[in-house]
């Protein structure tokens, strides 16, 4: 049928629909647009937006054969109380069928502190696993071969100081370097637009990670040295748009800078990764993921010169949306993550986390995340979405999607480089307030009954009774770990752990050394994360966020 004979039976089409409208008119916070044709994506060339899957511009997928051959990482995110109890809970998820780890730690150790550090007082063990030394790490990964399983880390600004972590405990158990595969984090821009678990400003920020880059590149090949993170840029409010832009921002500012500190672009760039929300809407989530893919070969190609495939394609990890867990009716939080994990399953993610249904209340019960890894296998083994590539491609919608999505981030994009880039962005406040103003609009039309939140504002139980049997952390860990330090303490070579920490502060000094060297001598002695953050934090300083946007 011709683009006329098209355009002429939707003519007919649209005159009934205005009839029907005036009768029933639209739900709010749907798309204008409700039926896709040909002509929405007449000007989609196949060979150069779409493509095939493992070829540029991988909006198909990065994999040729994408599940067909092997399943995504089932990796759930863990970590509360002490490193023994976390312990417990990964050997737990191994056994039920997880094929990756993800280390949650505790706000002191994500800001660079000590559990005996004042400031810790009282969120010790809370929202993650409290690691002060070596010997946490040690105890964290008991009986876990390094060699075998791959592990991510959800860190930012003391990354470099948990990975030295990683790598020393490693070497004990006889697995070199170069052989360990996983994740770091250590994405601290999001941090300052989004999150906030901060300690340095930007520019030593930015050396920190350009380090860990030029130190992986040469001694942890496998490992990915950054996971972009646009799921806490969601979380905090974004819309899909947003979060691909921003977070792209953000991976073009990286690249930027390991270019400057003297890296080739394809010598660390096949080492980049991402990390995505899955939201509700399903059909959009799988048009940001097939825009991002496209995005990023775009710019990796066009803008940095890559020319190895590896450095073009955007690989990616995807959480399912903590902020769409509700308090109220916490089992209908199992149907969310389910919608969610099939979007990120025909969005082609390379590794997936889903959210447990009580985790809006507490971290989650062995039973709870039990019933979100299961989801996982019931999604790869029984709803057939894993065995095609890209199933939704094709769909009139979709690619209208795909298509209208890349635009509006890269108008956002475009706009940040006009700024100088995302460090001067989120320095000018930008970022945030964007993100901010969309939380906002969100939250209104919740408040407002616009957008309906089942359970929530619509659906409600009458006097719903508390949820029952909810983990609690023992409110004595933060006691455990003081006494655990002050052992650590009397058993080191206190006279090694100076030497370290005094060559270290003297690498701080001087722009051109590289950290991560000093950070692993300095770990392999014994030295706490707060004494080697606290070296760092007396030359770099500590970064002051906006008060007002």
């Amino acid at each position: 049928m011709s683009n006329e004979k098209i355009q002429a039976e939707l003519d007919k089409y649209n005159a009934a629909v205005e009839k029907a409208t005036a009768k029933f008119p639209a739900r709010p916070h749907i798309p204008e647009q409700g039926l896709y044709t040909p002509l929405d994506i007449q000007e989609t060339d196949y060979a150069e937006d779409i493509s095939f899957p493992g070829v540029y511009p991988y909006t198909r997928g990065v994999q040729p054969t994408m599940y067909r051959g092997r399943f995504w990482t089932m990796r759930m995110y863990a970590g509360f109380s002490t490193a023994e109890e976390s312990n417990k809970r990964y050997r737990y998820l191994i056994e039920s069928g997880a094929t990756g780890l993800s280390c949650a730690f505790d706000l002191p150790t994500q800001i660079g502190y000590d559990s005996t550090d004042p400031i810790s007082e009282g969120e010790v063990g809370k929202v993650g696993v409290a690691i002060d030394s070596l010997a946490d790490m040690e105890i964290l990964f008991d009986q876990i071969d390094l060699g075998k399983v791959s592990t991510s880390m959800t860190i930012n600004a003391p990354a470099s100081v948990l990975l030295a972590m990683y790598i020393a405990v490693a070497e004990k158990q006889g697995v070199s370097a170069d052989k360990l595969k996983g994740t770091i984090q250590n994405d601290i821009l999001k941090e300052y637009a989004a999150r906030g678990t901060y300690i340095f400003p930007p520019r030593p920020s930015m050396r920190l990670i350009t380090n860990i880059f030029e130190y992986c590149s040469k001694n942890v090949p496998n490992w990915n040295t950054i996971s972009i993170s646009g799921y806490h840029i969601r979380e905090a409010g974004s819309t899909a748009s947003q979060e691909i832009a921003f977070t792209i921002a953000d991976g073009i500012a990286y690249v930027e800078a390991a270019i400057k500190a003297g890296l080739s672009v394809d010598a660390f760039a096949g080492r980049l990764s991402f990390f995505w929300n899955a939201h509700n809407n399903v059909l959009e989530e799988v048009a940001k993921y097939r825009a991002s893919r496209r995005i990023w070969a775009k710019i990796m190609r066009d803008r940095f010169g890559a020319k190895k495939d590896k450095s073009m394609k955007l690989r990616f990890h995807t959480q399912t949306a903590g902020s769409m867990l509700t308090a109220q009716q916490p089992d209908n939080n199992i149907v969310r993550v389910a919608l969610q994990t099939a979007a990120a399953v025909m969005g082609g993610t390379q590794s997936l986390h889903t959210n447990s249904r009580d985790e809006a209340l507490a971290l989650p019960t062995e039973e709870s995340v039990s019933i979100a890894l299961h989801t996982q296998h019931i999604v790869a083994h029984e709803s057939g979405l894993a065995d095609v590539i890209d199933p939704l491609a094709g769909s009139y919608y979709v690619e209208a999607m795909t298509n209208r999505i890349e635009k509006e981030a890269m108008e956002y994009i475009k706009k940040i480089d006009e700024m100088g880039g995302a460090v001067a962005a989120i320095e000018k406040g930008y970022i945030q307030k964007e993100i901010q103003d969309s939380a906002y609009a969100w939250q209104m039309d919740v408040e407002s009954g616009a957008r309906i939140i089942v359970g929530v504002n619509k659906y409600q139980k009458e006097n719903e009774e508390p949820p029952k049997d909810l983990l609690k952390v023992d409110a004595s860990v933060g006691e455990k770990q003081k006494k655990k330090l002050a052992e650590v303490k009397a058993k080191r070579d206190n006279a090694a752990v100076k030497s370290a920490l005094e060559a270290l502060k003297k690498a701080c000094e001087d722009e051109k050394e590289n950290l991560m060297p000093h950070i692993l001598t300095a770990v392999k002695t014994y030295a706490t994360l707060g004494e080697i953050c606290g070296v760092m934090r007396s030359v770099f300083g500590e970064y002051e966020a906006h008060t007002s946007l």
